[in-house]
């Protein structure tokens, strides 16, 4: 006998993850430690067996909302997972999940590009502190290692990422911290944008799964990648390119993976995830 679905936010009721979700943001979950926010990979399987490498789909949420980008985004970022060093002040946050698709499986090479205040509340506007990008993998996994931001006037603890799967649009969103004081005063918060979060050793591990609205059919495998054309000449920031074009740089050949327009730093060496050497 089939489970009944559990009622979405946008229906008669609110997902069990929506209701974990806005109990840490009031403080009803205790901080760091137990009613965890309901996450894909956390789930136990039916069984109570492991779950296999590839996470099952969560517990029918929608799309991950969206929100604005705020006024201290800087497009061309540096491609990096960890947006500190030994000496970077500040209490460390590691930030993994899993992104997904409409049909709950992983969706791999999404652009996840980051940035946000550092420990005193300031963002870098002359250079690229604190911000960076990274591809989720073939399993859709993507990690952070970063701090904690500081606060500034206005706005509660939060992090700033955009989202763009393989040919699709770029989503724009932020993340939150449970339990903060600023969160029922902060005008652009939102329940549904909680990080799970708990103590580990002197810094903190942060777990969400974003889930985009891209078309997945369950029972087809991923497309094959279209083939190769000719190169048609030298990359060249600005352009538009589709998957399957061909390119030279320094004087080797590339097959770009998927579609996007070239900016300075994603020379095709420096981006795997978007051009494979032939």
């Amino acid at each position: 006998m089939p489970v009944p679905e559990e009622p979405t936010e946008t229906g008669h009721g609110v997902s069990r993850k929506a209701v974990l979700r806005a109990a840490a943001a009031l403080g009803a979950a205790p901080l760091l430690i137990g009613a965890p926010v309901a996450l894909a990979r956390e789930r136990p399987a039916s069984g109570g067996a492991p779950l296999a490498p590839t996470p099952e789909c969560h517990d029918g949420d929608g799309p991950t909302v969206e929100q604005t980008e705020g006024p201290y985004f800087k497009p061309d970022s540096p491609l990096r997972s960890s947006l500190v060093t030994s000496g970077t002040p500040g209490t460390r946050l590691t930030v993994t999940g899993y992104v997904f698709g409409r049909a709950c499986r992983p969706i791999p090479g999404v652009l996840l590009d980051f940035w946000q205040a550092d420990d005193n509340g300031a963002y870098d506007n002359s250079g690229y502190g604190f911000r960076g990008h990274q591809f989720s993998t073939a399993q859709g996994a993507f990690g952070l290692t970063t701090v904690v931001p500081g606060l500034y006037p206005g706005r509660t603890r939060h992090l700033h990422v955009k989202l763009q799967a393989p040919g699709r649009r770029v989503v724009t969103t932020q993340l939150y911290f449970p339990g903060e004081p600023r969160n029922g005063t902060d005008g652009i918060f939102d329940s549904r944008l909680l990080m799970n979060v708990r103590q580990a050793g002197p810094g903190l591990e942060g777990t969400f799964d974003f889930v985009l609205d891209v078309p997945q059919d369950p029972t087809t495998p991923p497309t094959t990648p279209p083939p190769t054309t000719p190169p048609t000449g030298t990359w060249a920031p600005g352009r538009a390119y589709r998957a399957g074009d061909g390119v030279t740089y320094a004087g080797l050949a590339y097959r770009c993976l998927q579609a996007h327009t070239a900016t300075a730093g994603w020379e095709p060496p420096n981006v795997p995830a978007l051009w494979q050497r032939l």
